[in-house]
């Protein structure tokens, strides 16, 4: 190829660069002319059917219409790179002076929306809302619980321990302990917040939430934890309610009892939520055992109490008819936008 043929190729593929209307476009003609089968490429192949004389200037003649093409690509390359973003951003711009779209009320989450009414109804007959750390040690939430290492009671908890010998507490129960060393009776406090065990199912996670109560004063009863726990129930569902307490064992209450109420589903007529027998299990509870009086520093003989504990989330399914504790936990706003009011 001579010079003047070399320099009319050269002339027709910068005006094919100029006019590429897009990257696609360049990208084809880039390879017409340089890649391995390209215009160019084909001429410095062809150098070998030059004599020796007229290789170098042709070489050099190629070399130089290579390197003035491919310049002149990169520099097209860049000027169609800020056309397409100069394109995305003025169709992505957002005028601030236009009111908004689709805004929709927030709205608390169940969980929460149950332990404020839980706190609300217990600070209207006296109780102060206390809290405290979620790492733990083995003192506070085992051993003055009556919990010793050696307690067959310590393997139900499925415990998360920390290598220093920390844990994530099991329960709010630490909560108490904490509150009876700081303060002398009488007491009356609540205890919610998050606690910690190895378990998931459908109605048990890693983490959940629980509201426990304590009372100490003189010549406290059984009786009146029953009192207590029955006008909680009845105004925390809003309704009369039959309840009943069932003898168990804990190992920081003595007596202890479990307490069912009536079916919120059946109003104790029997259905599937009851398993037909008319009553659901809500929470625990019974007098604080003499060793924990001990282990805080009071006096067993003058001051007695009780203790009762219930998961917020129970408290939660039952309150919203939710058959799946995993659901609180999931984020799904199908399920979440149905707790904005009520």
């Amino acid at each position: 190829m001579e010079g003047q043929d070399l320099h009319t190729v050269v002339e027709q593929a910068l005006a094919q660069v100029a006019a590429a209307p897009d990257r696609a476009a360049l990208e084809h003609i880039r390879v017409q002319l340089l890649g391995k089968s390209g215009a160019v490429t084909a001429q410095l192949k062809s150098l070998g059917k030059l004599s020796a004389a007229e290789r170098p200037a042709a070489g050099q003649r190629i070399n130089e219409a290579k390197r003035t093409l491919t310049e002149a690509i990169e520099r097209r390359r860049t000027q169609l790179q800020q056309t397409e973003l100069d394109s995305e951003l003025a169709a992505g711009r957002i005028d601030v002076t236009l009111p908004g779209r689709g805004q929709e009320p927030g709205g608390l989450h169940p969980v929460t929306k149950v332990r404020a009414r839980i706190e609300a109804l217990f600070r209207q007959v006296g109780f102060h809302v206390v809290e405290g750390p979620e790492v733990e040690d083995e003192f506070h939430n085992f051993e003055a619980l009556n919990i010793p290492a050696s307690h067959p009671a310590r393997a139900m908890h499925d415990t998360f321990y920390f290598p220093d010998g920390r844990l994530l507490r099991t329960h709010t129960s630490p909560v108490q302990i904490r509150a009876m060393r700081a303060t002398p009776p009488p007491l009356r406090i609540i205890a919610p917040g998050r606690v910690y065990r190895c378990d998931s199912d459908m109605t048990h996670t890693p983490m959940f939430h629980q509201v426990e109560g304590l009372v100490i004063d003189e010549n406290i009863s059984l009786a009146n934890l029953k009192a207590m726990l029955h006008g909680f129930m009845e105004q925390f569902f809003e309704r009369s309610l039959r309840m009943r307490l069932r003898a168990s064992y804990f190992p920081f209450t003595e007596p202890s009892a479990e307490v069912d109420i009536e079916c919120v589903f059946c109003n104790g007529a029997g259905c599937r939520v009851c398993k037909h027998s008319g009553w659901i299990e809500v929470l625990g509870c019974g007098m604080v055992h003499s060793h924990v009086l001990q282990a805080v520093g009071i006096d067993a003989e003058r001051w007695t109490g009780y203790a009762f504990g219930v998961g917020i989330e129970r408290l939660a399914m039952l309150r919203y008819g939710v058959n799946d504790l995993r659901l609180f936990f999931e984020n799904d706003l199908r399920f979440l936008r149905q707790f904005r009011t009520g």
